[in-house]
């Protein structure tokens, strides 16, 4: 039997995690005691206790992964945790936890991951939490791991030699039963039971001209999409690019648009790509693109609503319900209007999804920042999103041939086209950013009466305003801080929680929309989003960036974002 120690250690400021968790850069973690007070914490939080539990752990492979995991089973051990469920080689992208969360019953799991940031040793790590439903922790558990590390004097800690996590099989630490699992095996299962493999494979072996690369950007998704477009639909190791998980993800930025994933971009146009597509560092993130074709995330889950029947797993279960977070576009309600399905614009943040997918109320669901999921599981799924597609691409393609941009336009001509584009200005200096956002609020509140049915300039005249309030229909709790002014929202977030925000809509249904993020570890990301509906076809196949030029003038001018931040241009575009 392992001798279990208890460690002398005294609080750290600064370990409060959102629903994203914990995010600092790997040398914040690697301090002495740093990392072991987050683990303490977040087992002593686990509403149903630590003793007994089965926990999931795993996460994208980023540095400093082997020795936290390492410090997870130690200390596991030491709090009489009774199994440990591991991805092998620490590799277990964020839906596959999800998933095997949920296969195996387990109390949670443990992540480590800080999704799409850069990865290395002077770069970002994170610990993330997820509940036995397989989503992430609520706020009443990160605020109760967030309460216990400000007062933590010890952790409790096992003896124990390292653990080899190469070896798929089960061994015991101590008197910890420690799994090494397959990291992609139950995912796959899970994949070829929701869409139709033998419809895809079919239409991508009778249709060589039509041309698939995917690129897992060095993350954790590699060895999920060597499995499936190499293995189980047959397509040549070329269609595979950057599928070897790094702990610095090749020096990139493993993060799936059209500025990180330029080298996809780049051989998709050089190559006559006909399907390209990535995902990020753990997994839950996904962008789609074709040989002149791109697919904003926001048209990408108001498309797989709308061709939901394509899919045998809603075929099986019916659509229940949509949902989409407040700054992505509206494409996703006039699905859900035409087909009468339940609808819902929830703040940022999965959980909120979660709540009405456990309730039974919601099917699929998408986020502006390439996150697209369903009910499956409970965290988004870039890998789902991308099969998704394929599935979709295939039944279109059993009655006329169909390219992506075909898809789009069909949809268009269906819906209308709601041209929509993000601005990302990333790590710019907090307090400039405050003073931007204190000066919204200000004009949306003190001033709401004069700014309602003022022309802003280029014909754009707002509509209307008022703060975002969210009540969930499942639990009652209420979300106010994430101003709704009709087409501005300023959020301020910490490691992904909604602190504050203003939106204004036009008379026109245009929208405006900046937000501030903090799910870096460094400053904040100051997104501004703008989203323009179009019902003449006419102008269906305008360039976006043509089409949202004139409002784009009436944002940087109405935010003075300029002038309160020092950036004339974004660093990202989408």
């Amino acid at each position: 039997m392992a001798s279990i120690q208890s460690i002398p250690t005294k609080p750290f400021e600064g370990q409060r995690p959102g629903t994203s968790g914990l995010r600092k850069r790997v040398k914040v973690f690697q301090q002495e005691h740093y990392t072991q007070n987050f683990i303490q914490a977040t087992l002593d939080a686990i509403p149903t206790g630590a003793k007994g539990a089965t926990l999931v752990i795993g996460g994208d492979g980023r540095y400093f992964s082997p020795e936290a995991v390492q410090m997870i089973i130690r200390i596991a051990a030491g709090n009489e945790v009774a199994k440990l469920i591991i991805g092998q080689h620490t590799i277990l992208s964020t839906p596959a936890a999800s998933h095997l969360i949920r296969i195996r019953k387990a109390t949670g799991g443990i992540l480590l991951t800080a999704s799409h940031n850069p990865g290395g040793p002077d770069n970002d790590f994170g610990i993330k939490y997820n509940m036995s439903n397989g989503g992430p922790a609520p706020e009443s558990v990160t605020e109760k791991i967030y309460e216990i590390t400000q007062k933590l004097t010890s952790y409790k800690e096992a003896q124990l030699p390292a653990v080899d996590l190469s070896a798929i099989g089960t061994q015991k630490a101590g008197n910890l039963e420690v799994e090494i699992v397959d990291s992609v095996a139950d995912y796959v299962v899970l994949l070829k039971d929701i869409f139709d493999f033998n419809l895809i494979k079919s239409f991508l072996h009778k249709t060589p001209s039509f041309t698939v690369l995917f690129d897992g950007m060095h993350g954790v998704t590699g060895p999920y999409g060597q499995r499936i477009f190499v293995e189980e639909l047959g397509l040549p190791q070329k269609s595979v690019m950057n599928c070897k998980p790094s702990p610095d993800f090749g020096g990139g930025h493993p993060d799936p648009n059209l500025t990180y994933a330029h080298d996809l971009v780049e051989r998709v146009e050089k190559e006559n790509i006909s399907f390209g597509a990535a995902s990020d560092g753990d997994g839950d993130r996904n962008m789609i693109i074709g040989k002149g074709a791109f697919v904003t995330p926001s048209d990408s889950v108001a498309i797989i609503a709308a061709q939901a029947d394509s899919i045998p797993y809603f075929r099986r279960t019916g659509v229940k319900g949509l949902a989409r977070s407040m700054p992505t576009s509206t494409a996703l309600d006039l699905v859900a209007k035409k087909k009468g399905y339940e609808h819902f614009e929830v703040p940022t943040g999965w959980k909120f999804f979660g709540n009405l997918m456990d309730a039974g109320r919601l099917s699929i669901c998408g986020e502006e920042s390439f996150g697209t999921g369903s009910d499956h599981i409970r965290e988004k799924d870039g890998v789902w999103a991308v099969v998704a597609w394929l599935n979709i691409i295939a039944a279109a393609n059993q009655t006329k041939p169909s390219s992506i941009n075909d898809i789009l336009l069909t949809h268009y001509n269906e819906y209308g086209r709601n041209f929509f584009s993000r601005y990302d200005y990333e790590e710019v200096e907090s307090e400039g950013a405050n003073k931007m956002v204190d000066r919204l609020r200000a004009l949306v509140s003190t001033d709401r009466a004069q700014l309602i049915g003022k022309d802003l300039g280029n014909g754009f005249v707002v509509k209307d305003g008022d703060d975002f309030e969210y009540t969930d229909p499942i639990d009652g709790s209420v979300s106010k801080k994430q101003a709704s002014w009709q087409s501005w929202d300023c959020s301020f977030l910490m490691d992904g929680s909604s602190v504050l925000g203003v939106r204004i809509i036009f008379e026109d249904g245009s929208r405006l929309i900046i937000r501030l993020s903090g799910t870096g570890s460094q400053g904040a990301t100051v997104r501004l989003y703008v989203e323009k509906y179009e019902s003449n076809p006419a102008k269906y196949q305008d360039k976006t960036q043509e089409a949202l030029r004139p409002l784009i003038e009436v944002a940087l001018k109405l935010s003075q974002l300029t002038e309160f931040t020092g950036r004339k241009e974004p660093t990202v575009i989408t």
